[in-house]
């Protein structure tokens, strides 16, 4: 029973690592990568979709974007899309479109880092909301006298160790990430 909490809050802690890298993916770098423009929807049909599925987005060179629409008719919309998302990207059009990412200030690399800080905490926090809600489980557990108070103890403490391990985890993340926005 308790190493079933244990292994789902690990799996739950993972998947926030796995939030994590991609919240990270949206903090551009001074490098093109196509998970740059993962956010942007674009109106097709009456209805908002993601990029990726209404046209091929790839690496032209170190500081471009292409996009390639599927269809010729969506190169206004995608064009607008990306001019209207918050990542300060100007497309240039025409059969295809190209982003070319403008070099990074000191103050726009400070302003990643926030947004990156930002991440790294809302991730620290889903973390320790896993760990909340698995010692509760584990009380509940006691409560109905299906584990000893010894038990609950052991119990607490691996989960406590699991939930440092992941934060550390984190912690590493966040700091490659930093290293990696200031470096020109």
């Amino acid at each position: 029973m308790i190493n079933d909490l244990k292994k789902d809050s690990e799996q739950r802690m993972q998947k926030t690592l796995d939030s994590l890298e991609q919240g990270f993916a949206k903090v551009r770098t001074g490098r093109a990568h196509p998970s740059i423009l993962n956010g942007v929807m674009v109106p097709y049909y009456g209805s908002d979709v993601p990029l990726n599925q209404v046209a091929n987005v790839g690496v032209e060179d170190s500081r471009t974007l292409i996009v390639q629409p599927f269809e010729r008719t969506m190169v206004s919309a995608i064009d607008k899309a990306i001019r209207e998302s918050d990542l300060g990207l100007n497309p240039i059009t025409a059969d295809s479109i190209r982003v070319p990412l403008p070099a990074l200030t000191e103050e726009t690399r400070r302003d990643m880092q926030k947004v990156a800080r930002n991440e790294a905490e809302n991730a620290k926090v889903a973390i320790r909301n896993i760990r909340r809600d698995v010692l509760g489980d584990i009380k509940a557990l006691l409560k109905e006298k299906e584990i000893s108070e010894d038990d609950e103890r052991r119990a607490g403490e691996d989960i406590q160790k699991i939930t440092d391990k992941y934060v550390a985890e984190v912690d590493k993340r966040l700091a490659a990430k930093e290293a990696e926005l200031m470096k020109v």
